[in-house]
């Protein structure tokens, strides 16, 4: 389900209503209601013995509710639009919710959390056709990306930035390379996987400022099984040992956190730059279903 299109389309929608309501409708229902109070006016002023003192009060009650007022079918839509236009604008160009439905970011992003993302860090796009308009800013290695998955842009991903354009990426025997560079990583104690009772090894990785923790299966094979047949695949050398790329221009290499249960880069290729969202910064909530909230899993993270 396309979220932004629907929104689109009921901003759009509600839209059409409120300004046909201002600068038409609006207008003639403001016409007539003068018209009927100066015909009302008149009337009194020729006969004021007639009319009691309370019955211009009443009738003006009278046509606000009857001229006044606008029909249910105009405003019902016109009353939605300006709060809709507002959080269309929000999600569009300044943050967008999104939850995280499987555990390849575990152990940085658990399933369950509801995260926060930043739309105009790497520059503002057009909502629905994601054009970019305006260059803020371009991904950085280490940082936390949503984008549409570039085998099916109709899903939003969320990976780790490992690549950037011209990079030189070797994952071997379960090691990140950047440029010829080892990342550098130390141990980080077992992780423990609540849904399946199983302990993961864990590993702190530090990649241009950002230092966050990664999982390692030690019986998971290392090298790449199924890889895709995708864009630049020449680019990419598989073995044994796992995979070496190099990013072409325009896109970005994205590994997932739990490195032995992450569908990613490794596999289906690279991420276009015109597939990016945004930034992902922080958890606002966790809901894993019935009233578990966790509400330490609130925050920002790396």
């Amino acid at each position: 389900m396309n979220f932004a299109l629907i929104l689109f389309c009921l901003t759009a929608g509600t839209g059409v209503f409120w300004f046909a309501d201002v600068l038409v409708f609006r207008k003639r229902r403001e016409a007539a209601f003068a018209a009927e109070v100066a015909a009302l006016d008149a009337r009194i002023a020729l006969r004021p013995q007639d009319y009691g003192g309370e019955y211009r009060e009443r009738e003006i009650g009278r046509l606000e509710k009857e001229v006044r007022t606008a029909p249910s079918w105009l405003e019902f839509p016109a009353s939605f639009f300006p709060v809709i236009a507002v959080v269309f604008a929000l999600r569009s160009f300044v943050v967008e919710p999104f939850k995280i439905p499987s555990g390849s970011m575990i152990p940085t992003l658990l399933i369950g959390d509801f995260i926060l993302v930043n739309k105009y860090t790497y520059g503002v796009r057009l909502p629905v056709i994601n054009t970019k308009i305006i260059d803020v800013g371009a991904p950085k290695r280490g940082d936390v990306m949503v984008f549409r998955y570039p085998v099916d842009p109709s899903f939003d991903y969320i990976k780790r930035v490992i690549g950037i354009p011209g990079d030189r990426i070797a994952y071997q025997n379960k090691r990140l390379t950047v440029n010829g560079v080892p990342v550098p990583t130390q141990a980080a104690g077992d992780f423990l996987h609540r849904d399946r009772a199983a302990y993961s090894r864990q590993l702190r990785e530090t990649l241009d400022g950002h230092s966050y923790r990664t999982l390692n299966d030690e019986d998971a094979p290392a090298f790449i099984m199924s890889a895709a047949s995708f864009p630049h695949r020449e680019n990419c050398i598989y073995n044994n040992a796992g995979v070496i790329c190099t990013v072409p221009p325009g896109h970005y290499f994205m590994i997932g956190d739990n490195r032995d249960n992450s569908l990613d880069s490794r596999f289906w290729g690279f991420v276009p730059e015109a597939n990016i969202v945004g930034r992902a910064f922080g958890i606002w909530m966790n809901w894993s279903g019935g009233l578990n909230f966790d509400l330490s899993r609130i925050g920002g993270f790396e």
